[in-house]
């Protein structure tokens, strides 16, 4: 098994949407907010090359949405997921599977381009199968109107009406074995219905793809969620379980959000989970 870290964008969120109800004055000193109270974010995936699988965990925001959406995000750098896999080797064509911890647009919108005409949408990977759950995607094609604005159709039914989108068979919450995919996956319900986290082992390391549980490292006090939570208080629960987890079996974070930083170690304290080291993915692997 091989990984790769994918940089398909960045761009800019609110701090205090980011941070709910954290006090500015205590968030900005991990993430400095610029004049428009914005935050760095990035949108980082993660390529999994095992055996004759190429996985690709999430897929960015893409590039079909017109200027005045985007405009929203204040999108910086000149990262694409088309030249980070080319900087591997790897070209779009070769991903034979995506794999979305969620809908959202900043996780799937890659996922979907436009067609050559631009007369409507097609999948951006032609021979992937798209990996989500049949709950999350219940929740995302008919979504509540706080979701609404993530959740974006273009994003989402041309990956069903093509016949690429399967569904990871799943029960319940927590974790499970993925034998198909090759890794293991815990189910969250705070930020949306059933986001799904890969774990996976690596070179001797547990590395846990932690998606919008624990954006950046200004994430990981159980206290500091996002303002986007969809039930904030399942995801405190949800935080104190995974941190609690990860503390006993030295897991590794994979960071998508923290546009600084790619994995971290944590260390216990008094007061909890708490930052240790940062680490790229070259220092680590």
């Amino acid at each position: 098994m091989n990984l790769y870290p994918i940089e398909t964008g960045n761009f800019k969120l609110d701090g205090g949407a980011m941070f709910g109800v954290v006090p500015k004055t205590i968030w900005q000193r991990t993430n400095p907010a610029d004049a428009n109270n914005q935050i760095d974010i990035a949108a980082r995936s993660l390529l999994i090359e095992d055996g004759g699988k190429l996985i690709l965990i999430d897929t960015g925001m893409g590039n079909k949405q017109s200027d005045k959406f985007f405009g929203y995000y204040s999108l910086w750098g000149d990262h694409t997921i088309d030249r980070s896999l080319a900087k591997f080797g790897f070209h779009r064509d070769d991903i034979t599977d995506v794999f979305m911890t969620h809908l959202h647009f900043d996780h799937c919108g890659g996922s979907v381009q436009w067609n050559k005409d631009r007369t409507g949408f097609e999948p951006a990977f032609k021979n992937a199968r798209f990996w989500t759950n049949k709950a999350h995607w219940e929740w995302a094609t008919n979504p509540n109107s706080r979701e609404k604005a993530s959740f974006l159709k273009e994003n989402l039914l041309p990956m069903q009406e093509s016949g690429q989108l399967h569904f990871i068979n799943q029960e319940g919450s927590g974790f499970i074995e993925n034998a198909e995919l090759g890794f293991g996956i815990h189910f969250v319900d705070g930020h949306t219905e059933k986001q799904m986290l890969p774990q996976i082992q690596y070179k001797g390391k547990t590395l846990v793809f932690v998606a919008d549980l624990i954006p950046t490292v200004g994430h990981i006090p159980v206290p500091y969620v996002m303002g986007y939570d969809t039930r904030p208080l399942v995801t405190l629960t949800e935080k104190r379980v995974f941190l609690n987890n990860a503390l006993q079996n030295d897991y590794y974070l994979f960071f998508e959000h923290d546009a600084h930083n790619e994995i971290c170690s944590l260390k216990s304290t008094e007061k909890g989970a708490r930052l240790n080291e940062t680490y790229t993915f070259n220092e680590l692997f």
